[in-house]
This record gives C-alpha cells, structure tokens and sequence, in this order.
C-alpha cells in the first residue's frame, strides 16, 4: 500500500540520534500467554537482534498475559520514562479498555513503529468440513452450539465469532483460551469445533495435517505462495468474502514504548525496529507466518492508530462489547 512511501519518509525525516542506546537488557513485553502469536513474533524480533548485533544490550521476552492482558497495559503505564521497556501490541490496546473500563489509553505510551499487519483464518479440525458452506451447515445443524475457540474474551477472536454468527445464522459457544497455542491444542484434541487464530499461532498443526483452514478474514488472499504443505500455500486459502460470508479484520502488529521517554531514546528504537525489519529472520517469519510487512512511524503510524482505533471501537460497539 504506502508502505515504501511511508518508509522512505520515515528514513529521510528522522534525525540520527547516536547519544543514547540502553546501558542494560531491554525487555519486550507481551501481553499474551507462552506460544501465542505475539510471544513468536517477539521471540522472533530477539533472535533478530542478537544474531545481527543490533543492539549492544541483550533483549528479555518478558509474557505478562495476566487479566487477558490488561497486567502488561498497566505495567507499561506505570513505566513512564523508563525507556528498557517496549510493548509489542496489537489490537488489545483498543479493545480491552472498551470492554473491562480498564485506565489504559494507548496514547499514554509513545509509538515507535507499526511492523507488521496480522490476518486471521476459520479454522477446524482436519476430520471436520472440508469447506466454509459444509461448516456453516454443520453448525447450523447441530443440536448444541459449535465451541469456537479463541484468545481472551471480548478480543479479536470473540469479536469475529459475534459477526461468523451474524452473517451465517450459525451459533457457537465461544471459548477463551490464554493464547492462540492453547486453542490450537484444544482444536487439535476435538475439544472445540473450530478456531479463528492467526496463521502463525496454527501453522505447526495445519503442516502436521491436524487441521484445515477454511477461508481467511481479509479481502484478498494471503500472498505467499510457497507450499506450506505438501499439497497448499496459504494464497491457496480462499476468502471467506469468497466462500460466502464477508467478515473482514486485520490486526495491527506495533512497538511502543512507555509515556514520557526523550526523542532520542525514540529515535533509537524507531532505527533498531527498522533495522530488523530488513533482516533475514524477519523476511522469512513474515512468509512463514503469513504476515503482512509494513513499517509505519512517527505522524504516518499515529494516523494509522487513530483510524485502527475507531474501527475496533465501532466493531466492540456494534458486537455488545464495550462496558457501561
């Protein structure tokens, strides 16, 4: 999209700050559970940067998944300034204040960069419907609501559950696991009918044959085209626009950094995070995990969150989700 534009703007309009750079480990927090799609990326973003030397100073991958994410929102509030600790963020930082009245607004932290967009796929078990249309008509037909499973309640997961619902007439029991991992367990053990995790957080399981997936949540295909198993890329993953049923969300995949740190401190991070976007590490984890590259900062990536954030905030509203 305007993803070259926005980076060569980003590489041409920051200054080059070289007087600062961490005197201790940095930790990346991530505010999900062990396996999920977030500790991946972050894990992926470590060895990235320890393997090029892109930062004198170790990175920790630090999970604070607790109260469906909202410990690692609030530890990072109450970090100002301390500039050793950055959040990789996606859409809870829209959804969980809306639906839990939690004090957090992400315009409290300070962004550094918008690194990647996430999609999201309809899931079932390998032994289930071959197709969207059969799914949809065995759910209908079942004498106890489909167990759709998913990460956190009132999230990402639920929300595209509410909206599978309303456009097919289907009903599901919605089941919130700590992370994409534990839901891809559950749907592999036939404890849930179906899933909608992120590529990456089914990958293993949909290459092991264990399950299948249905269509993805986006108005085009994923682009890759590499075999992920011996017979399907993920460009073989039809729309679900095309198997009938027009529910589109992509997840933003973002870097912040706590309220009230310097420009210099900033300017660090933004040049590191865009150094590792350039690696091979992240290349290939962008392919293998069918992710969506894009590098968005300072006025480019406000915008982005500003229009991110009313998208989500008119999705939680219309799904029932946001608190009184």
């Amino acid at each position: 999209m305007r993803a070259a534009m926005t980076l060569a703007a980003a590489l041409c309009g920051t200054p080059a700050f070289a007087g600062w750079e961490p005197t201790k480990p940095v930790e990346i927090v991530v505010a999900a559970g062990a396996g999920g799609a977030s500790d991946q990326m972050a894990r992926m973003m470590q060895a990235a940067i320890q393997k090029n030397n892109l930062m004198k100073q170790p990175m920790v991958v630090s999970l604070k998944g607790g109260a469906s994410g909202a410990e690692a929102l609030m530890y990072m509030k109450s970090s100002e300034g301390d500039p050793n600790k950055v959040l990789i963020a996606y859409s809870l930082i829209y959804m969980l204040p809306l639906s839990a009245k939690i004090p957090f607004n992400w315009r409290e932290l300070t962004p550094v960069s918008v690194i990647a967009l996430d999609q999201f796929v309809l899931w079932d078990n390998s032994e289930g419907p071959k197709t969207v249309k059969e799914f949809v008509a065995a759910a209908k037909a079942a004498s106890a609501p489909f167990k759709m499973g998913g990460t956190g309640s009132k999230r990402e997961d639920h929300v595209l559950t509410v909206f599978l619902e309303q456009k097919t007439g289907a009903k599901f029991s919605y089941l919130p696991y700590k992370s994409g991992g534990e839901a891809a367990t559950q749907l592999v053990g036939n404890h849930t009918e179906s899933n909608v995790n992120n590529p990456s957080e089914n990958l293993e399981v949909w290459r092991a044959g264990q399950v299948r997936p249905l269509c993805v949540f986006d108005k085009e295909r994923i682009s890759y085209t590499s075999k992920v198993t011996d017979t399907q890329s993920w460009a073989d993953i039809p729309t679900c626009k095309e198997e009938g049923v027009d529910v589109q969300y992509l997840m933003l995949r973002a870097m912040f950094l706590p309220g009230k740190v310097t420009p210099e401190q900033q300017a660090f991070y933004v040049e590191l995070f865009h150094k590792v976007t350039q690696t091979t590490e992240y290349k290939d984890y962008m392919e293998k995990q069918a992710l969506k590259p894009i590098f968005l900062t300072g006025k480019d990536m406000v915008q982005f969150l500003e229009e991110d954030d009313a998208i989500n905030k008119s999705l939680m509203t219309e799904a029932g989700f946001v608190a009184k």
